[in-house]
């Protein structure tokens, strides 16, 4: 499968003098089309800054960053953002979903802010919900709705634009252990899809065994990579 993220060399640092902190040390990255891939490491190791830049919200210090076929070091910022709006979901640990908004509301935001007519914007998240098993709560807001029914909706959220790649910062860490394997389902199917790729910030090792990659990260640095038979040993000694 071709690759949706390729970062070689990345560098990035935070403040200046003496507290001048280096987040990633020439980090060389890959994530394909069709996989699931998990980025692990302990807190502090530089797993959110790399994905943040992959993702274009974060700007580097040296290094190429090239994303579904795109190098982002030769776009403006603006146009950054409007390859972002158009290619990428994100899905956040703690939802971010606007309270005053319903569910259909909240869903749709993508879809407008891509131009698309509310009315079609609002059929296309309710069949979506319908889909993630929210059927019936379309109206309802956020705050009327359990910690993985939230999740739901923020996968809902992320995928309604059908974007090729999909981010998704520690989403099951907030959840117990069995809407935790629901929400990790649901985000393994949408990696099948082969022209989708699927990327997952995690320290839960509940959801290693949905990988088809894991990338473990260390001091800003990629430690290792895993798959296969390699990735079967790394999951056995996390259990």
């Amino acid at each position: 499968m071709p690759d949706a993220i390729q970062l070689s060399h990345v560098s990035k640092a935070f403040g200046s003098g003496d507290a001048r902190t280096l987040a990633l040390k020439d980090a060389t990255f890959s994530a394909a089309l069709g996989e699931l891939h998990l980025v692990v490491g302990p807190s502090g190791c530089g797993k959110t800054t790399l994905l943040s830049v992959a993702a274009g919200t974060l700007a580097w210090d040296e290094g190429d960053v090239t994303v579904l076929g795109t190098r982002l070091n030769d776009l403006p910022q603006p146009k950054v953002t409007a390859f972002r709006r158009r290619h990428i979901g994100f899905i956040f640990q703690q939802f971010n979903l606007i309270p005053t908004l319903d569910l259909v509301e909240n869903v749709s935001v993508p879809l407008l802010l891509n131009g698309r007519p509310r009315r079609e914007a609002e059929e296309r998240s309710a069949a979506l919900l319908q889909r993630l098993g929210l059927g019936g709560r379309e109206r309802k807001r956020p705050t009327q709705l359990s910690g993985g029914q939230q999740q739901r909706v923020a996968i809902a959220r992320a995928l309604v634009h059908e974007p090729p790649l999909l981010i998704a910062d520690e989403p099951t860490s907030a959840l117990d252990r069995e809407t935790g394997h629901q929400i990790m389902e649901i985000l393994s199917t949408a990696a099948r899809s082969p022209n989708r790729c699927v990327v997952i910030v995690t320290h839960d090792p509940r959801t290693y065994a949905y990988a088809d990659r894991l990338t473990e990260m260390e001091d800003g640095r990629i430690a290792g990579v895993h798959q296969g038979q390699v990735l079967q040993n790394f999951i056995a000694s996390h259990h």
